[in-house]
């Protein structure tokens, strides 16, 4: 009988193995429900997602011992810390063959030198998503984050602006309207982009990561401080809605973030087989290109261009141009004691006046 019952275990542990489940922390709409469809069908097993809304936020879950994830998708801007927390375990390269397709100019970047822990799968762009007939009508001109920052001009449109709930992404846009580095590690100049944050939050309706690509659907916003790809997301919606007004997104003169999100794995991974099969599948570049396609990111793997959309590669957020790259800037890691202070000004932002 204990024979019998021992046998059972053992074959339950295998086919659970076999089945098996991939757990993915990661940005929502970061990869298409169909891809993970796919590679479900390829590993023949199942993809259990968490999401998170900011870097911050998932470095402090994950600081604070969250485990479990096999696979991380953070900016890059995050790796660094992950790396100091001893979080994260070095890519096998030689089971990553498809590695060979990233473009040379998001491979060895000084957040992880030689692709130690990190294989790139996307970027985004930071910019300002809008009602393009309310905007229009009201003469309002989206492509300078005065539309965000203003008070004249959020006096026109008040609370129909939301901003992300993230203080990297709210901060360095103030930053650039004001003519700094996103990355600037001035006092004076972070007091600065947070006085304007302060004077132009009255206006805004809310700090909204989750739901503002509905709310952009649905009208009840007319300006989004957003993501490239949901903010290609809310037109899509639209369009498929049949909404009477227009969706739009644009860079803005000041210049844009720009920022790299890499797939690394856990170092307590349960499943480290699958998350290296992972990430070998979405680096091939018909895989890649449904990030473009599905998704609406632009795209850090050479061999997914000639099966990304001809319609999207015409669009500067998704595939910008050599001009419109010098504008665009990447966040990097903040030393700790700026860090800390941004910290302390987003706290005083969030619950001050």
């Amino acid at each position: 009988m204990k024979k019998l019952l021992l046998s059972l275990l053992l074959a339950s542990s295998v086919a659970a193995h076999a089945e098996g489940v991939m757990h993915l922390f990661n940005w929502n709409n970061a990869v298409s429900s169909d891809t993970i469809k796919r590679f479900e069908a390829e590993c023949k097993c199942k993809v259990q997602e968490t999401y998170y809304g900011s870097m911050e936020e998932a470095l402090a879950k994950l600081t604070a011992g969250a485990k479990g994830f096999d696979v991380i998708g953070p900016s890059n801007y995050g790796i660094p810390p992950l790396v100091k927390l001893g979080l994260l375990q070095p890519l096998d390269k030689t089971r990553l063959p498809n590695l060979k397709n990233l473009n040379p100019a998001f491979a060895n970047t000084p957040l992880d030198p030689n692709n130690q822990y990190s294989a790139p799968y996307d970027f985004t762009v930071t910019l300002v998503g809008y009602n393009a007939d309310k905007l229009k009508s009201l003469g309002i001109d989206p492509t300078s984050w005065a539309v965000v920052f203003d008070p004249k001009i959020l006096a026109r449109i008040k609370g129909k602006v939301t901003v992300l709930d993230d203080p990297r992404e709210v901060i360095a846009a103030a930053l650039r309207y004001n003519g700094f580095s996103a990355n600037s590690q001035k006092p004076e100049e972070l007091k600065k982009a947070v006085a304007t944050i302060k004077a132009a939050k009255p206006y805004w309706a809310a700090f909204n990561s989750q739901s503002y690509i509905k709310e952009l659907t649905l009208g009840n916003i007319w300006v989004a401080l957003g993501y490239s790809n949901d903010l290609f997301q809310s037109r899509q919606d639209a369009v498929k809605a049949k909404r009477a007004f227009k969706i739009d997104y644009t860079l803005q003169k000041e210049g844009n973030g720009m920022t790299a999100d890499s797939f690394v794995i856990h170092k307590n991974a349960p499943r480290p087989d699958l998350a290296v099969q992972f990430i070998n599948f979405m680096l091939d570049g018909k895989n890649a290109a449904g990030i473009t396609n599905n998704v609406g990111a632009g795209n850090p793997n050479a061999a997914a261009k000639p099966f990304i959309d001809k319609a999207l590669l015409a669009v500067p957020a998704i595939n910008p141009d050599a001009n419109q790259v010098k504008q665009l800037e990447q966040l990097t890691d903040l030393s700790a004691t700026t860090r800390r202070a941004w910290n302390r000004a987003w706290t005083d932002i969030k619950v001050g006046n």
